[in-house]
């Protein structure tokens, strides 16, 4: 009896794959050279354009600045006590809140664009990603579309919890020179007044679809199609828990080393304080550039120490969560080729 042909598929690979977490730390040793030194000059350029835009807001508020100190002096001749209003820091905090976003989403967008180029470098990294990059796709670790991610993705998150936040604000809040539309202890009121946290949870939801969105789009494509792509790959029963089980260390990472260094850092508050006060003989100016050095330190050590993991593991699930859509077809290649060669006469072939 003839033998007959094996329709099995072969095995890619001689070895199991690697895990998410070994392939992970495996790119950090081995590019570790490459990856600090964009992260140092990436975070020390944000730092430095962080610090000229803080001290364009302190110039810019230093009317506000001269205000309560007039009006401190003026209370003390007195002899009454004063309480500042912040009302208009606050504003002028809020005015100039897009321009840290877009430090912190540059700097993002560039060391995700650097992981990316790392993670596709490494042998590990899937051949049909190899195969991509070879047949003329866009060079992977582009930075533009990684900002145009990140940029898509805020406006995709965030406008409803602000939205609903500010209704909300407007129906049940204490404001004296309007009376409140709904009464307070009704249900509409207390509907109205939940509506933030369920317009937040969705939020985080949608966050968490869009993900992997920067990884797609620094591996090359376009914004939307990297939005649909961690779209697409999130949504599933294999995408949601690991982009969850990914999702929740890193946040906690994040804020455990952002607390413990704001923590180490508050011995600065004093130093800085005493040091502008001198410079500029306001003592408000002086407190609020206190309050904020703990907490310009704490966001620069977290990135330098937290960055190039986060962009590193999201790169390496994306490419992940993307090749089984593209292993089958080169699996059952394969099997075709292995049984046509099984099935195939022996003797000499034709050229």
């Amino acid at each position: 009896m003839p033998p007959q042909p094996d329709h099995s598929v072969p095995p890619t690979s001689g070895s199991p794959q690697p895990g998410l977490v070994a392939v992970t730390f495996a790119v950090l040793r081995r590019r570790r050279g490459a990856l600090a030194g964009a992260t140092v000059r990436v975070v020390g350029l944000s730092g430095l354009a962080g610090l000229l835009v803080t001290t364009a807001i302190f110039a810019l508020a230093w009317p506000d600045f001269t205000r309560m100190r007039n009006q401190r002096v003026w209370y003390h001749h007195v002899e009454d006590p004063y309480l500042h209003d912040q009302t208009d820091l606050v504003l002028v905090a809020l005015g100039t809140l897009p321009l840290y976003l877009l430090l912190l989403g540059t700097g993002g967008a560039a060391l995700q664009a650097v992981c990316s180029r790392a993670v596709v470098a490494e042998p590990t990294a899937p051949a049909t990603t190899v195969r991509e990059i070879r047949s003329g796709d866009p060079a992977p670790g582009r930075l533009r579309p990684v900002l145009a991610v990140y940029t898509l993705r805020g406006l995709i998150v965030w406008p409803l919890p602000l939205l609903v936040a500010f209704v909300a604000d407007r129906l049940t809040g204490y404001h004296l020179d309007t009376p409140e539309p709904l009464e307070r202890g009704s249900w509409p009121h207390t509907l109205v007044e939940t509506s933030p946290a369920v317009a937040v949870f969705v939020a985080v939801l949608l966050r968490l679809a869009l993900t992997l969105a920067p990884a797609a789009a620094a591996a090359g494509l376009g914004p939307r199609a990297a939005v649909r792509r961690s779209w697409s790959l999130t949504w599933t029963r294999v995408g949601a828990p690991r982009v969850l089980a990914l999702a929740l260390p890193l946040t906690a990472l994040t804020a455990g080393v952002f607390r413990l260094v704001v923590q180490f850092a508050l011995p600065l508050r004093p130093h800085v304080r005493s040091f502008v006060e001198q410079a500029t003989g306001n003592f408000f100016a002086a407190y609020y550039a206190g309050v904020l050095a703990p907490v310009i330190v704490g966001v620069l050590v977290t990135a330098a120490v937290t960055l190039p993991v986060t962009c590193t593991a999201f790169a390496v699930l994306h490419d992940r969560l993307r090749v089984p859509r593209t292993i089958p077809r080169s699996a059952q290649d394969a099997a075709d080729s292995t049984a046509l060669h099984a099935c195939s006469p022996p003797g000499p072939r034709p050229e």
